[in-house]
C-alpha cells in the first residue's frame, strides 16, 4: 500500500510513500494531498466477519487495509485502537451507538459520534491519531510541530488528544470570535506547555490559508518538522472510515441491504471518509451532503461549478464549524472523479489557488457523478435548523446540535422509503447551547466539570492574517 499526491508527485516507484511517512507529513510537497494509489477493497466474507467485532477490533481491521504490516505492524495498530476506543473514553461499549428517529421519519437513524472528551465527532479520529503520532515519533526519534486550523471542533479534539504527549507541539489557528463560547473554553482553557492557541482576525479559510502557506514553505516545513491534524491528514480520514462501516453493520442484518448517510460537511473531510468507505465496498446507497448557508459544496454537486468564496462572502452561521468556503478535502474527491488524472486535477487547482473557480458541468465525469459515486447535496438555513432541532426533540426526545440538524434536515429531504438514512451526529447540543435554547426554550444543562471549564482562565494569542508571525511563533 503506497501513497501518491493528487497533483502528481510521488508517482514513480522510488518516490511513493508509506502510511507512516504520510501520517506525519501533511500536505505533499507539490501542494497536493496524499492518497493511496488505489483504494483497498474488502470481501463480502470480511464484511460478514466484521459484524461480530467490537469497535476497536473493527478499527484495526479496516485501517490495516491501508497499512503494510512491515511499515506499521498490525499487532501494534490493534493495540493502539484497543487503547483508544474504550467505554471509559466514549461512554458506551458501542462507541458509536445508533438511536432511532423513527417518530420523526420512518427509517431515520442517528449515529452518535460525539461521546468523546470534547463532545464532537473529531474525537473519533483524534483519540487514535494522538497514539499513532507518539508511537511513530518515538520509533523515528523525531519531534513534530502540528500546525492546524479549526472552525470549532478539530482544534479541541486535537489538543485534548495531543496534550502532554512526548515529541509533539500543537499550534492551532481559529477564527477570532467565530466559535461558540463552549468551543473557545475547551481550547483556550488548556494550559499545557505543548499547546498554543492562535485566534486569527478573519474567517476559517484565512486560518486554513496560513496553514497551507507555512506548509508550502518547504525549507521551513523540513527545518521545523511541520505536520497537520486537519482532515488533510490522511490518518484522520482513515480513522473516520471506520464509523461508516460500523454504522452500516449496526443498521443491517445482511450484506444485501443498503443504507444512506446524511453528513454535515464544510471541509469535505467527514463525507470524504464515507466516500472511501463506499469505494472499499460498504453497501452505501447515497451519500447525502448537508451544507449550511456557506453552500459551496452543494453548489458543485447541483451545478458542476466549484466556486470558493472570499472571506467577506463567508457567512457567520449558527452551525459555525461549517462556515467554510474553500473545502480542503474536496481535492481528493475530484481526483477520483477525474479518474485519478493528476495533471488535469493540478490544472484545476492552479485556478483555485489563484482565487478562481472551475466548471465541470459539461464533462462526462460530472454527468455520471451521482450514479458512480452516490452523492447528492442540499442546503439548510438557520430557520431550518431551529425547526429541525425543535421537531426532533418534540417527537423523539432527542436533543441535537445545529450541525446535526443540518444533516437531519437534508437527510429527510433525500430519504428513500426502503433504505434507512443514518444521520451523523457531529457534536452534542451543549456545544451550541444558545441556538438550542432558541429552538426548544432551554439550554442543555452543563455538568459540574463543564461549568468549571467555562470559568477557567483562557490562554490565546490574537493576531491578524499574518503568516510570518505564525512562523515566528513556531520557530520560537
Amino acid at each position: 500500500m503506497k501513497y501518491i499526491s493528487t497533483r502528481g508527485s510521488f508517482a514513480n516507484i522510488a518516490q511513493k510513500q508509506s502510511f507512516s511517512q504520510v501520517l506525519l507529513s501533511g500536505l505533499a510537497e507539490d501542494g497536493g494531498l496524499m492518497l493511496p494509489e488505489t483504494v483497498p477493497k474488502f470481501t463480502d466474507a470480511e464484511l460478514t466477519a466484521w459484524r461480530t467485532l467490537p469497535y476497536h477490533a473493527l478499527a484495526a481491521a479496516v485501517i490495516s487495509k491501508f497499512v503494510d504490516n512491515n511499515d506499521l505492524p498490525h499487532a501494534d495498530l490493534a493495540a493502539m485502537t484497543k487503547a483508544a476506543y474504550t467505554k471509559e473514553v466514549f461512554g458506551t461499549d458501542e462507541i458509536t451507538p445508533l438511536t432511532s428517529l423513527e417518530k420523526l421519519q420512518p427509517g431515520l437513524l442517528l449515529q452518535g459520534l460525539s461521546n468523546g472528551p470534547t463532545l464532537a465527532f473529531k474525537d473519533m479520529a483524534m483519540q487514535l491519531l494522538g497514539r499513532l503520532f507518539e508511537y511513530e515519533l518515538a520509533r523515528q526519534n523525531k519531534t513534530l510541530n502540528i500546525l492546524g486550523a479549526t472552525s470549532g471542533d478539530t482544534g479541541s479534539a486535537a489538543e485534548y488528544a495531543m496534550r502532554g504527549r512526548k515529541g509533539v507541539s500543537v499550534f492551532m489557528l481559529s477564527p477570532a470570535g467565530r466559535m461558540s463560547a463552549f468551543q473557545r473554553a475547551q481550547m483556550f482553557s488548556l494550559q499545557d506547555a505543548n499547546i498554543h492557541n492562535i485566534a486569527v482576525e478573519g474567517v476559517f479559510d484565512d486560518c486554513q490559508d496560513i496553514v497551507k502557506a507555512v506548509s508550502n514553505d518547504l525549507e521551513f516545513k523540513r527545518k521545523h518538522n511541520i505536520g497537520t491534524v486537519n482532515s488533510i491528514n490522511w490518518g484522520r480520514i482513515v480513522a473516520q472510515v471506520v464509523y461508516y462501516v460500523r454504522g452500516y453493520l449496526s443498521a443491517t442484518t445482511s450484506n444485501s441491504q443498503k443504507v444512506s448517510f446524511a453528513v454535515p460537511s464544510g471541509n469535505f473531510g467527514n463525507i470524504l471518509a464515507g466516500h472511501i468507505a463506499r469505494e472499499m465496498g460498504t453497501p452505501i446507497d447515497t451519500l447525502i451532503l448537508a451544507t449550511n448557508e456557506n453552500n459551496v459544496l452543494a453548489e458543485f454537486f447541483n451545478t458542476g461549478v466549484y466556486r470558493p468564496r472570499k472571506s467577506a462572502e463567508t457567512y457567520e452561521t449558527s452551525s459555525p464549524s461549517m462556515d467554510i468556503s474553500k473545502a480542503s478535502n474536496f481535492e481528493r474527491f475530484v481526483y477520483h472523479l477525474l479518474g485519478n488524472d493528476a495533471a488535469r486535477l493540478a490544472e484545476l487547482w492552479k485556478e483555485v489557488d489563484r482565487g478562481g473557480s472551475f466548471d465541470l458541468s459539461n464533462t462526462p465525469e460530472y454527468k455520471g457523478l451521482r450514479e458512480r459515486f452516490g452523492f447528492v447535496a442540499g442546503t439548510s438555513t438557520h430557520a431550518n435548523r431551529l425547526a429541525t432541532i425543535r421537531e426532533t426533540y418534540e417527537k423523539t426526545g432527542t436533543l441535537i446540535d445545529t450541525h446535526t440538524a443540518d444533516a437531519v434536515f437534508i437527510g429527510r429531504e433525500f430519504a428513500k422509503s426502503a433504505i434507512p438514512v443514518i444521520a451523523l451526529e457531529t457534536a452534542l447540543a451543549i456545544k451550541f447551547g444558545a441556538t438550542v435554547q432558541e429552538a426548544v426554550g432551554f439550554e442543555p444543562p452543563m455538568t459540574n466539570a463543564q461549568r468549571a471549564m467555562m470559568a477557567l482562565p483562557q490562554k490565546v494569542t490574537t493576531m491578524g492574517v499574518d503568516v510570518a508571525r505564525v512562523k515566528q511563533m513556531i520557530a520560537a
